[in-house]
């Protein structure tokens, strides 16, 4: 399997873990979506993390980790195409993408609850008692984008369903706040590269491309590390939003 590979080629101290199934590496987007989206050749163990995360899987995410510690490439091929490149996996390369983007991967169902409180800014530990509540009910968060005075928990929704009203009556009675709102229709997608930090107005022209096509963004998330951008949308624009994001950056071919 993928992950008794990886312990192999770290204990044989290995200069590469050929890695070889039914796919030709990893796809810029999801090709149910984007027609013939073009292919990864090389991504950094920390760009793969945050694509595999929102669901664009081709290797099993455990088999990283001991390739990663020992620092020896993954490269990824197909056993019925050998012929094919394939997708190198390493955290440091030499070689860049002509593209601004790695790759784009998202996924539906998410779950967004809002709580507003006048002079929150104010309260200490606002924040921290919404988390202990959801960590009762063994909740795991997706994002926390805050304001001023409001904030946003973003929660897969079959994970807090059941337990919804429950949740929402102890915010009410331990936050005591001024308004709070569910929105129950979101996707998360993902905009990943570390190519990202070296194009400046990379945000803008993705905003903007979103904002042309009259797609809506309802929440927007970026990591300390500035490898990734992620957009929370409506449900029914979710096709949507990844096919004009991978049409601004690659479609075009934007460099």
């Amino acid at each position: 399997g993928d992950i008794t590979g990886a312990i192999l080629a770290k204990c044989l101290h290995a200069d590469v873990y050929e890695n070889w199934t039914d796919v030709s590496g990893f796809l810029m987007a999801d090709p149910t979506i984007v027609k013939n989206p073009k292919g990864i050749t090389h991504i950094t163990y920390s760009e793969l993390r945050e694509l595999s995360y929102m669901g664009a899987s081709v290797l099993h995410e455990e088999a990283i980790f001991p390739v990663k510690e020992a620092n020896i490439p993954i490269h990824i091929l197909n056993t019925n195409r050998p012929q094919d490149a394939g997708t190198i996996i390493q955290e440091h390369s030499k070689i860049k993408s002509g593209y601004p983007i790695t790759g784009i991967a998202g996924k539906k169902d998410f779950m967004s609850i809002y709580i507003y409180k006048k002079h929150m800014s104010n309260e200490v530990g606002i924040i921290r008692k919404a988390l202990s509540i959801l960590e009762r009910y063994h909740i795991s968060i997706e994002h926390i984008p805050s304001g001023i005075d409001s904030f946003n928990i973003v929660v897969e929704k079959k994970e807090i369903e059941e337990s919804l009203y429950e949740i929402l009556a102890h915010f009410k009675e331990e936050l005591k706040p001024d308004k709070l709102t569910v929105q129950d229709d979101l996707a998360l997608i993902s905009t990943v590269g570390k190519n990202m930090t070296d194009k400046p107005g990379t945000s803008g022209k993705l905003f903007g491309a979103l904002g042309k096509n009259n797609i809506n963004i309802v929440m927007i998330a970026q990591g300390s590390d500035e490898i990734n951008i992620t957009v929370g949308v409506k449900k029914k624009d979710f096709t949507k939003t990844v096919q004009v994001i991978y049409d601004t950056f690659v479609g075009g071919n934007e460099q």
